[in-house]
């Protein structure tokens, strides 16, 4: 019952979303007819095709998405034919000539031209309205399409997507009778009813077109996650809190939240492998616990489906059966992550040298920033950073929240029967890890096993990928978007959602940062709105990354990097020149301090030359 209170209420909240607005046109259409035998019965069509397709998606194969595809071409040529009859009245009669007298009556219904409204022709018209409707994929929406993709066809699956359509169609039904009382008080006074027949035709017909050239999906959809996403995040963590782990967090990292988009942290069960320090050891004390054995493993659980992916890179998609037979270890990671980033040449050479005796490797691209979830993005960091196995974009969280994981980096084992033996959360215990694999892979009795080889890897990396210096590292992720910001003391406090100008702090005492010039800071990064500004950190680490895009437009955006007021010199980071200069090109993590000296506190400041630029967040090592 409270999953589907969730989820009523989820679909309550989409009239608040800018994606809603492709679909208004066609609704407010009806606004002068009767409520019970138009506006009702389109609602009802919508709710019950959306709810329908929505289930078929979930449960069924690719051929739904491709009926799908066609239905919603087939919905569109429809109403573009209704916005036309009712903008042209000449065209509407030209039309219904040659048309059998069903179309006549259907036509003559979306003309409004006083003729007595029938339901069944808003309930048809509602049918075709809710192929066009594509819902804000918020947290609900996304739990429940994955709960209906993990439990298979069922009654309480359906009940769910219909009470996501129902609570829209709620809020579009109020909408709908408080736009039908102004219609109705304009045509009274203005006796403009011609014109505003016209005027919902037009509107109609930039409804057709913005779904026609993918707007509706495109950059609404992106648009209402910023002005839907947080209510409903507030709605699952009141109504249905977790109780599972959250987050992986040190001493040295004490505000980096590796969780879910909605999940808060919380302590950690003593049944789950302890969470790894940040900043963890390099080969060398993983060659110190390579000299123990590896415990008897036992069951955790069954490995789930794997269909939550919205696409697959470097493999077709992977289904648990297929991988039957298999060891597999599935990595949770995302490419602007520090921690993921320092683990994969580990995993990356897991993926090389067991290969051939039965390993199978599958990364899963879990997103935290919103344009990690752009798939030309991923591709791209993932041919740059080598990775040849199979990788999963888990956009949706479905393979993220049917392990109901919370880590980024997380690494789980499974046997070659399917079964989850081991885990393991964050950087390091990299032998450990390899003991495990080597196990399951002499438990499966795999053929190229009896060659394997037992010795274990030194995967050590450079740059950015370098394990980190936890001895020295005393500053944490720091989330700059004002929703996980922390030790901000620029004059003032952040701004939410609007440019203001910022005075950088003068003497920030260690982990204390600020910003200068006019900056737009929202929920989850920082935009610079003028020509230069700049941003100041106190920190105490040998390295320091800073999550960076060039901004909507995507220009490259200059910058110069200072520490203590000088050129970073010999301390400069990989995407940063000993002067100080560097450019920002794409949406990803930039090192821009490696100290090689003394680690001590040190003053960071970046300044940028060019407006536009995103910032996201600050992580050390």
């Amino acid at each position: 019952m409270l999953l589907i209170v969730l989820a009523y209420l989820g679909g309550a909240l989409t009239i608040l979303s800018p994606c809603i607005l492709p679909v208004l046109p066609f609704v407010f259409a009806r606004a002068d007819q009767p409520f019970v035998r138009s506006g009702l019965p389109l609602l009802a069509g919508m709710a019950l095709t959306f709810a329908l397709v929505a289930t078929l998606a979930a449960v069924g194969g690719g051929w739904v998405a491709e009926a799908n595809q066609y239905g919603r071409w087939l919905a569109i040529a429809l109403l573009a034919i209704f916005g036309l009859t009712l903008l042209l009245p000449r065209f509407a009669d030209y039309l219904m000539r040659p048309l059998v007298s069903a179309g006549n009556r259907l036509s003559t219904f979306a003309q409004g031209n006083g003729q007595q409204v029938r339901a069944g022709s808003s309930f048809l018209l509602g049918i075709a309205t809710g192929l066009l409707w594509a819902p804000c994929a918020g947290p609900i929406l996304g739990l429940v399409l994955t709960g209906a993709a993990l439990r298979g066809a069922s009654v309480g699956t359906t009940l769910l997507l219909v009470a996501y359509a129902a609570g829209a169609a709620t809020s579009l039904a109020v909408a709908l009778l408080i736009g039908g009382r102004v219609f109705a008080a304009m045509k009274r006074s203005l006796g403009a009813g011609e014109w505003i027949r016209r005027g919902i035709g037009a509107a109609m017909l930039c409804g057709v077109a913005a779904i026609a050239l993918g707007a509706d999906t495109g950059v609404l959809t992106r648009v209402s996650t910023i002005a839907t996403s947080g209510l409903e995040e507030k709605l699952i963590n009141r109504l249905s809190p977790r109780t599972t782990p959250a987050s992986v967090v040190s001493a040295n990292n004490p505000a980096h939240v590796d969780a879910a988009p909605v999940a808060e942290p919380v302590v950690t069960p003593a049944v789950v492998t302890p969470a790894v320090n940040r900043g963890s050891a390099g080969v060398g004390e993983a060659m110190q616990v390579a000299a123990t054995n590896v415990a008897p493993l036992p069951v955790e659980g069954v490995l789930p489906t794997l269909d939550g992916a919205v696409q697959w890179l470097n493999s077709p998609p992977l289904t648990t059966q297929a991988l039957r037979g298999k060891v597999v270890l599935v990595d949770f990671w995302t490419y602007s992550c520090i921690n993921c980033l320092r683990s994969l040449p580990y995993v990356k050479a897991w993926a090389q040298k067991y290969k051939d005796q039965g390993l199978v490797v599958i990364g899963v691209h879990a997103p935290e920033f919103a344009f990690e979830r752009n798939i030309g993005n991923v591709t791209k960091a993932t041919h740059d950073l080598g990775i040849d196995y199979p990788v999963a974009i888990d956009n949706n969280y479905a393979i993220w929240r049917a392990l109901n994981n919370q880590y980024w980096p997380a690494h789980y084992f499974v046997d070659a029967k399917g079964q989850i033996r081991y885990h393991h959360f964050g950087e390091g215990d990299y032998a450990q890890s390899e003991k495990v694999i080597q196990q399951l892979l002499a438990e499966a009795g795999h053929p190229g096993a009896a060659k394997m080889a037992t010795g274990l890897l030194d995967a050590s990396a450079q740059g950015v990928q370098a394990a980190a210096d936890s001895v020295d590292l005393q500053s944490p992720e720091t989330y700059i978007g004002y929703e996980h910001a922390e030790n901000f003391v620029s004059p003032g406090g952040e701004a939410q959602d609007q440019p203001h100008t910022y005075i950088a702090p003068s003497q920030p005492d260690l982990n204390e940062w600020g910003l200068a010039g006019r900056w737009n800071v929202g929920a989850e990064n920082a935009t610079l709105a003028a020509a230069s500004g700049t941003i100041v950190y106190r920190f105490h680490a040998r390295d320091l990354h800073l999550v960076l895009g060039p901004g909507s437009d995507g220009k490259p955006v200059r910058f110069r990097v200072t520490i203590d007021g000088a050129a970073p010199g010999n301390a400069h980071g990989t995407d940063v020149a000993a002067d100080g200069s560097g450019t920002v090109t794409s949406q990803r993590l930039y090192q821009l301090v490696r100290q090689t000296g003394e680690v001590k506190d040190h003053t960071f400041s970046i300044e940028f030359l060019d407006p536009g630029v995103e910032a996201y967040s600050f992580t050390f090592g």
